[in-house]
């Protein structure tokens, strides 16, 4: 009780500060702002009176101000008219009928009897007819029999029939902007539909009269012309027209709304609460007085919505299911006499402004400009309050369509999402009952095309040619322009112009015969005309409308099972259909409101050109501003750069503003639009590749600028409100980018420039830290975001390593981070231990640079490879401590000595391997051949297994396969007597890691990937030929690959001259490949050659490599990056090792005799360039990272001389004698020397 009294008081001081304002005579003087102020406040205290008080003074003294206020007249004109009538009654609290009362008490006869408003100002002309807004003022008006008259450009006019040749004022109709009072009674006067010039013809039928447009309700089964003389005939042009179940409603060019049919809940009009019916189109009087121009209407089922030009929603009738979508105090939405007859107000819609909007039986869609789409009502489709669909975020939505139960939206690309009731699958999908996620309609198989290299999805297309930018796109067969939800199925418009009809077809509405009860997936109907198309479509109950290219409207359903032309040669430009009726009308199309993206890109070009005028701060605000507001749509970003060319190319232009308080003011606007945009998408669900596609269009904006002057997303908040949209998909939506982005950014300019460097660039900015004088450490503040961006990064690369394309997106080297390659390698190392040691909690809940080793270069994985290796050497030392007897002392051998003859290498080598014990192999390698002098510093190792390969991986001995040539080396399966033999050469190449050596090996990129445990497929084969035969039947589209191909599930191979058969299934030689199964041969097949076939000669190698690296961190390394460490890479970049090049003893870069050597080394031929290289540094192959990571010593090695050079290989040090400028002299001795090599001596 205290509450009720406390509102009251609020809101009586709140009427009286209204009422100060409306008590002065100059209040509307002063314009639309003072308006607006007193109507918001009047606004608000109705919906507060109207849920908590019944005070009758109160309530008068509100309608007294609120009719002042519509009038626009001071508030004493209306007080003392109430004063001087004598017929003041009682208000009534029923809305309409107070309105009356008061109406007619400012309305007076002058002595002719003719009746004229006392609230027209003084000194305004008018004319000397009544003027009315309202049908109830007309009503009233002494039961006097009137007609109406139509002008164009006049105010509502109804005059008594001895007015009819009385000469009508030239008064203009009240525009949104007038300040001065209108000559209505009403809140603000409203044009009623005039007579056009040019007339259009209107076509109403169905079953249901209620629902007509003609001036009675007799209901018509063919299409039949609105006549002329009717209230609506008389109408100018229409510009939308909506058929519900039970009501229709149009739009004038004018704005203006007449509406007829069933009134139960208000969906009519509130404000006929006495009209259960009504029978004939008139002017919505709810809608008069709200100050605003209707372009669009909808009919639901018992309620009605109308968007306005400048972007609003209003909604009327029922509120049952919250359908209408307004926002009520709580006392309001308990009150169940707010749930019916509710008056037009507002959707609350956020600061969006909507473009399109659609009803259903009892739900209310909502598209607004910024292509997002709200809904209200119906459980099914929404959760009754205006929210926008988790689903739907993101997607580029341009139409929308309501049914009884249903929904759906197109997106810009074409596609169709469905949702809602689907027992009859009108949701385009066989189950279940209720969809209650907007899904993709399903298509019958033939409308589906597979998908390609460049189609990853079924139906898409990637289009680039040089007029038009890489984007993807449906096929026009089934690229959908619009759609139409009916009772129970739906109809869709192909931009080929053919319909697809899923759905109940019961009454024949999908238009295929009557044994198909239900439709499903969606099939397609072409128009009956060869060379002609439909253009739109509508939906009633059980009927379909399609209208074609050239106005004719065609009909199925009802009982009829085929397409029928119901109206020919009329020229409609659009109809409607719901429930039970239909309409159509003929003249101008409707202009679309679809968003155009390209309109805004051309906005944002302009706007960079105008820069260079003389207002550069006004430009560039509008530059910014416009910046801003794109990013903070992701809807609206992914419509507008459908092509990621057009993105980059606009984004380029951006960055390369010369003016420095510019491009600070823009990247301050797109740091703002980023995070508030991807702060939308927190509570997205997005499922679709069109709807993820915005955020691979985020990674262009997050790129550091290209001046270190310009701040941006320094605290990282940019950057981390992406990476958690990205890194917050659901499994399907993570699914749908993985595959959207290979397609998008096709090439690796796009992938690479677009989507790995913003992000690489962003993690070297969180990474980069300084240390100051007193050595502490200053870390970004973005450093808190490097987890995330390489989380995100990591996606990427896997994208890249499973690219099979002939061009890759991109190469591992795009993904190596300069950030971390600057780091000490023992701070890796430590952080790759702890990584190792760590707990599987650990590892998830910890950041670890070694769990993401894809940002870590090849020479850095090396290093700490040689870490671990002399970790474990001083391990093995350690533990293998001895005491001699004689002397007590400790006896350390840190040495794993192997003396060899260079006569009988191999054979000397694998006795002293198999001898050795297992921690023997642990300790440092040293080679001693015999009857040699010299200190293995490394050098003697590098010569060792560089003879030895020669020796160990002859494809001629029976370890290994010769069917291959000399150019693979791959175990031979039918060497079953040797295991010992494979396991030693495992040893031998496990040493060679061990050590750090190189060997000349051409093992097939399947023995790294099996080292690694990593799946194997058709791409591993190491037959080639056998490969391109195993792509060339899996790529065969013929129905007789048993005939062409003669093939078994069997393997025929020759081994010790006999024919081998194995069968790779059970009775396999009597199983024929075919068509069905020939995906199974292949697997078996590769499996069988890759693993099966060789299994215990690959268990026996691999055993006898894990003997020396079993704790090696070999997960680190990519299969490729593994090739390297075992082999080095064949690339040899001379210039690159010439810039690496250090010299000593007098010599420098410019020395002559220098720039000879550099002269014969890049003018030889390759052959003579492997010799050098081993000449000099024991080995023909460059280390991984190329020459430029060899540390190569050029040492003058005395004057002129006779001398050859000579070499240290263990030290990559050259010894050349200074041969001065004697070119041929040099050229002759080094020449010799890299011929004649072997042997290492050091003094």
């Amino acid at each position: 009780m205290a509450n009720d009294n406390h509102d009251e008081a609020s809101l009586e001081l709140e009427l009286a500060q209204v009422e100060s304002g409306l008590s002065s005579s100059r209040g509307y003087i002063n314009g639309r702002a003072m308006f607006n102020s007193i109507q918001s406040s009047l606004a608000s205290i109705r919906d507060r009176f109207e849920s908590s008080t019944r005070n009758l003074t109160l309530q008068s003294r509100l309608e007294r101000a609120e009719l002042a206020h519509s009038e626009r007249v001071p508030l004493h004109v209306v007080q003392e008219q109430e004063e001087n009538s004598s017929n003041v009654r009682a208000l009534n609290p029923e809305p309409s009928m107070r309105l009356k009362d008061l109406r007619q008490s400012v309305v007076k006869e002058d002595g002719g009897g003719r009746r004229f408003s006392l609230l027209q100002p003084p000194g305004r002309p008018r004319s000397q007819s009544i003027v009315f807004a309202s049908r109830l003022l007309a009503d009233e008006a002494q039961g006097i029999e009137m007609e109406l008259e139509n002008f164009v450009g006049s105010s509502s006019v109804l005059k008594f029939p001895q007015d009819v040749d009385e000469p009508i004022s030239d008064s203009k109709p009240i525009s949104e902007d007038t300040c001065a009072a209108p000559e209505v009674l009403l809140e603000v006067e409203h044009k009623v539909p005039v007579k056009s010039s040019t007339t259009t013809a209107i076509y109403s039928w169905g079953s249901v009269g209620e629902a007509s447009l003609h001036d009675d309700d007799d209901p018509r089964t063919i299409p039949t012309q609105v006549s002329n003389d009717s209230r609506l005939g008389r109408a100018p042009p229409i510009q939308s027209v909506s058929v519900g179940a039970t009501h229709t409603a149009c739009v004038t060019i004018q704005g203006d709304v007449l509406i007829c049919g069933r009134n139960d809940d208000g969906q009519v009009d509130p404000e006929r609460r006495e009209d259960a019916v009504v029978k004939r189109p008139v002017l919505c009087e709810a809608l008069l007085g709200l100050q605003t121009t209707i372009s669009k209407v909808s009919c639901g089922g018992y309620h009605t919505a109308a968007l306005t030009k400048n972007g609003s929603v209003l909604t009327w009738g029922s509120d049952k299911e919250g359908q209408l979508g307004h926002r009520l105090s709580s006392a309001a939405q308990s009150s169940q006499s707010q749930k019916t007859f509710c008056r037009p107000k507002a959707m609350f819609l956020a600061s969006d402004l909507a473009s399109d909007v659609a009803c259903g039986e009892n739900f209310t869609l909502v598209l607004t400009t910024r292509m997002s789409v709200f809904a209200c009502g119906g459980d099914i489709i929404s959760n009754r309050e205006v929210a926008t669909l988790p689903t739907l975020e993101g997607l580029p939505i341009v139409s929308i369509a309501a049914g009884k139960k249903h929904a759906a939206v197109v997106t810009i690309h074409g596609a169709v999402f469905a949702w809602g009731d689907n027992p009859t699958s009108c949701c385009g999908r066989p189950f279940p009952n209720t969809l209650s996620t907007p899904s993709p309609i399903h298509l019958e198989t033939d409308l589906v095309a597979p998908a390609s290299q460049n189609s990853p999805f079924p139906n898409w297309s990637t289009w680039n040619n040089n007029d038009t930018p890489t984007t993807l796109s449906l096929a026009d067969d089934i690229a959908v322009v619009d759609a139409a939800c009916g009772g129970n199925h739906t109809v869709l418009v192909t931009k080929s112009g053919r319909l697809l009809l899923c759905g109940s077809n019961a009454h024949g509405q999908c238009g295929f015969p009557a044994d198909q009860d239900i439709v499903c997936p969606a099939k397609a109907i072409h128009h009956p005309t060869a060379g002609r198309h439909f253009v739109t479509a509508a939906a009633g109950e059980c009927h379909t409308l399609a209208l074609d290219d050239v106005g004719d409207v065609w009909h199925v359903g009802d009982g009829k099972h085929s397409l029928n032309s119901v109206l020919c040669g009329q020229q409609i430009s659009m109809m409607a259909a719901g429930g039970k009726h239909s309409v159509a009308v003929g003249g101008t199309p409707k202009v679309s409101t679809t968003l155009d993206g390209g309109t805004m890109v051309q906005y944002l070009e302009d706007l960079l050109e105008e820069l260079s005028s003389e207002d550069k701060t006004g430009i560039a605000t509008k530059l910014s501003q416009q910046i801003a507001d794109l990013l903070k749509s992701p809807t609206l970003l992914n419509c507008v750069f459908l092509a990621p060319d057009k993105l980059h190319q606009v984004y380029t232009r951006l960055i390369s503003i010369e003016d420095s308080k510019i491009q600070q003011t823009i990247f301050q606007s797109m740091e703002k639009g980023i995070i508030f945009g991807c702060e939308k998408l927190r509570s997205a669900r997005m499922l679709y590749p069109e709807a993820v596609g915005c955020l691979l269009s985020y990674i262009q904006f997050i790129s550091p600028p290209p001046s270190e002057e310009i701040a941006f997303d320094l605290a990282g908040n940019a950057s981390a409100a992406l990476c958690e949209a990205i890194l917050g998909l659901p499994f399907e939506g993570y699914k749908a980018l993985m595959k959207w982005a290979p397609a998008i950014y096709h090439n690796r300019k796009l992938f690479v420039t677009m989507l790995v460097q913003p992000l690489m660039g962003q993690l070297e900015n969180s990474l980069a830290g300084t240390i100051d004088q007193d050595g502490v450490e200053h870390v970004p503040r973005s450093r808190r975001v490097a987890p995330m961006l390489v989380a995100v990064l990591r996606w990427f690369e896997k994208i890249a390593r499973r690219d099979d394309r002939d061009h890759p997106l991109a190469t591992p080297e795009d993904f190596y981070c300069q950030a971390i390659s600057k780091l000490e390698t023992r701070d890796i190392y430590e952080d790759l231990q702890k990584y190792k040691s760590a707990t599987k909690n650990e590892r998830a809940s910890r950041f670890f640079f070694s769990a993401n080793p894809f940002l870590i270069e090849p020479g850095m994985k090396r290093n700490l490879l040689k870490i671990e290796s002399e970790m474990e050497m001083v391990k093995t030392i350690t533990q293998n401590v001895s005491i001699d007897e004689d002397s007590g002392e400790y006896k350390v051998e840190p040495f794993f000595a192997l003396e060899v003859d260079r006569e009988k290498l191999l054979e000397e080598t694998l006795d002293k391997i198999r001898a050795a014990k297992p921690t023997d192999l642990c300790r440092k390698l040293r080679i001693i051949f015999k009857g040699e002098e010299g200190l293995d510093a490394g050098g003697v190792t590098k010569e060792f297994f560089q003879l030895l390969s020669e020796e160990l991986f002859d494809v001629n001995s029976s370890l290994w396969c010769n069917r291959y040539g000399s150019e693979i080396t791959w175990f031979n399966s039918d060497c079953t007597w040797d295991e010992e033999g494979f396991e030693l050469v495992g040893v031998l190449v496990g040493l060679a890691l061990y050590n750090g050596v190189l060997l000349d090996v051409r093992f097939p990129m399947a023995v790294y990937r099996k080292l690694l445990s990593l799946p194997l497929g058709l791409e591993d084969m190491v037959d080639e030929e056998l490969k391109q035969g195993l792509k060339l039947l899996l790529n065969y589209e013929g129905d007789d690959v048993e005939d062409v191909f003669c093939l078994n599930f069997e393997v025929t191979w020759m081994a010790l001259g006999k024919e081998q058969t194995i069968e790779l299934k059970p009775n396999g030689s009597e199983i024929p490949v075919t068509s069905e199964n020939k995906e199974e041969y292949v697997l078996l097949y590769v499996s069988w050659l890759l693993v099966d076939s060789i299994e215990s000669q690959w268990g026996a190698f691999e055993k006898g490599i894990m003997k020396v690296m079993e704790n090696a961190s070999f997960d680190i390394f990519s299969p490729e990056e593994l090739k390297l460490l075992v082999v080095g890479t064949p690339d040899l970049d001379f210039k690159a090792l010439e810039s690496n090049t250090s010299y000593e003893g007098g010599f420098d870069e410019n020395s002559m005799v220098v720039r000879n050597f550099w002269r014969f080394i890049h003018e030889a031929d390759r052959e003579t360039q492997l010799k050098f290289l081993k000449f000099a540094t024991g080995s023909s192959m460059a280390p991984i990272g190329g020459l430029g990571e060899l540390n190569f010593l050029i040492q003058r090695a005395g004057p002129d001389s006779p001398q050859l050079p000579t070499s240290h290989t263990c030290f990559n040090t050259l010894l050349l004698p200074d041969y001065g400028d004697d070119y041929e002299k040099l050229k002759t001795r080094l020449g010799r020397a890299v011929l004649e090599c072997e042997g290492f001596g050091l003094e």
